[in-house]
């Protein structure tokens, strides 16, 4: 899985590989260009380069100076290239103005180059160019944003309006060099105005503002560059992201001489009926799930006047009632519970989950809270949860972790990462916080990011669905934490293979695909 580090855990690796690896600035500068170059080549889906036009922008940081070695190389290649540069030379570092003086030299030469000292200077000829790619190289991961947009100051500002102004103007695209300018690399908040990229080219490792708040937006297609900062300076990273090998290894293959409960006995206590409502198709949908990821043996624990429904439903389903000593039983058997899809918000729901979190039965388990099972525990207090010896799993969106935890929505969307990471330690659980991405918490601090998946799941029982996979996975071997992302992946997946149109899928036709998701991965191991 690939490290995703903060901006001030990129500034240290990068500090430690000048430092104590003793690879020089000027080196790793030169690696950042060179990789800008075949980075680009590729989005431009370009054999050749030559007779190509690029104009870069060039902020005053080693951003710029990345800039002047990707410009140096392109006219390399017989590109030709316009620069403009936003700040006066007198701002630029040694290093940078070192960049710069090379590229003032290629000028003396009958070079396809022009340098630009100023935007205004830049402009008539900018706004009459014909570019095949446009070049941020104006602020790196360096800028830090406070809550909520912030306006930037031209020049720097003005810079940035006229890359997203040609961009619309000319079609060019977009290339960022590290991070998208105006768009903090930690947070993903962005500025006003911000860059808007097709394609980023990040340096050694990605950035977790690429995958929060506007980052996603603005960053386009990521590629990230090897700069010779090698990994195991980032072995404390934040977090990292889930990919389809992690996935495929949390997920256990029944062996051929295996029986029904060596493969993964789930308890789910679901579904809820009123003179008012019925909450089944929560309970069906998370049993589906657990059945669809390939568990060995499903219990249900409902109102038994559902029962006839879930079993035309689901026939593979044991249904038992919803009396203490029944889910105990059942508690005692399983590997793995599954509590609150559809349970309902009633004294009677918060009562149950009350009971169920002080039944000796329940507190060594794996255990899962889940949906209405959140909203009881903001009920009764989160102390409860130290009744618990097992592992624990909460799965809230932001809305039921601020019921939890306190904090407004805005704030935990903000960064959620950070917030699920101190949810997770100070309530001794593992947390998986539902949203874009998904973040999956320990109560160690360990963090990864999951990003499958689009607004195909962003519709009614897709929850739940997500619920049963997760609670498959670790009755069949896997622990919570890892159960809980590999499930993010594959019901994320599923979602993408669901349906050709994202917005007309539904929670059924993400049950169906999960199969196809799981297939996928070992038709890709058969095949290799």
């Amino acid at each position: 899985m690939l490290p995703v580090l903060t901006a001030l855990e990129m500034q240290k690796a990068d500090r430690k590989a000048i430092e104590e690896l003793h690879i020089g600035e000027t080196r790793l500068m030169e690696l950042a260009g060179r990789e800008c170059l075949r980075m680009i080549s590729e989005t431009l889906q370009r054999d050749s380069l030559a007779g190509t036009s690029f104009l870069v922008v060039a902020g005053k940081g080693n951003n710029g100076g990345d800039g002047f070695v990707l410009a140096r190389h392109l006219l390399n290649l017989d590109a030709s290239v316009d620069l403009i540069l936003l700040y006066p030379e007198s701002l630029l570092s040694g290093i940078n103005r070192e960049g710069l003086a090379i590229l003032k030299a290629y000028e003396t030469f009958d070079t396809p180059l022009r340098i630009f000292h100023s935007l205004e200077e830049a402009l008539p000829f900018a706004a009459e160019g014909s570019y095949d790619a446009l070049v941020d190289a104006i602020t790196g991961t360096g800028l830090r944003l406070e809550a909520g947009s912030m306006e930037l100051a031209a020049p720097l500002s003005s810079g940035i309006e006229l890359l997203n102004a040609l961009r619309i103007e000319s079609g060019a695209p977009v290339i960022a060099v590290d991070i998208p300018s105006g768009l903090d690399a930690t947070t993903g908040i962005a500025a006003t105005p911000v860059v808007v990229a097709d394609a980023t080219v990040t340096m050694a490792f990605l950035k977790t503002g690429f995958f929060l708040n506007e980052g996603p937006e603005c960053s386009g297609e990521l590629h990230v560059a090897e700069i010779s900062i090698p990994g195991f300076l980032a072995e404390r990273a934040c977090a990292r992201l889930t990919d389809k090998e992690f996935a495929a290894e949390q997920f256990i293959l029944r062996e051929p001489s295996s029986a029904k409960h060596t493969n993964g006995r789930v308890l789910i206590i679901a579904g809820s009926q009123s003179t008012e409502s019925s909450m089944l198709g929560a309970a069906i949908l998370a049993a589906r799930g657990a059945l669809k990821t390939g568990a060995g043996y499903v219990a249900i624990s409902m109102p038994l006047a559902l029962a006839g429904a879930m079993h035309t439903a689901l026939p593979e389903v044991v249904v038992i009632g919803r009396d203490m000593d029944s889910i105990a039983e059942k508690a005692r058997w399983a590997d793995a519970i599954l509590v609150g899809c559809g349970i309902g918000r009633d004294r009677d729901a918060i009562e149950l989950l009350g009971k169920l979190l002080e039944s000796d039965a329940l507190t060594a388990k794996k255990l899962i809270l889940d949906a209405d099972a959140l909203y009881a525990l903001s009920v009764i207090g989160t102390e409860s949860l130290l009744n618990l010896s097992g592992e624990v799993l909460l799965t809230p969106h932001y809305g039921e972790l601020s019921r939890l935890c306190g904090l407004s929505a805005e704030e935990i969307a903000r960064n959620p990462i950070e917030t699920a990471k101190a949810v997770a330690t100070s309530f001794g659980v593992n947390l998986l916080l539902k949203g874009s991405p998904t973040v999956i918490a320990n109560p160690e601090g360990s963090v990864l990011v999951n990003t499958s998946g689009t607004e195909a799941l962003a519709t009614a029982g897709t929850g739940d669905l997500l619920a049963g996979i997760i609670a498959a996975l670790a009755a069949k071997g896997a622990d919570l934490f890892n159960a809980a992302a590999a499930g993010a992946w594959f019901h994320g997946r599923a979602g993408d293979l669901a349906g050709d149109i994202a917005s007309l899928v539904s929670a059924g036709m993400v049950a169906d695909a999960i199969q196809l998701a799981i297939g996928e991965i070992f038709e890709l191991e058969r095949e290799e």
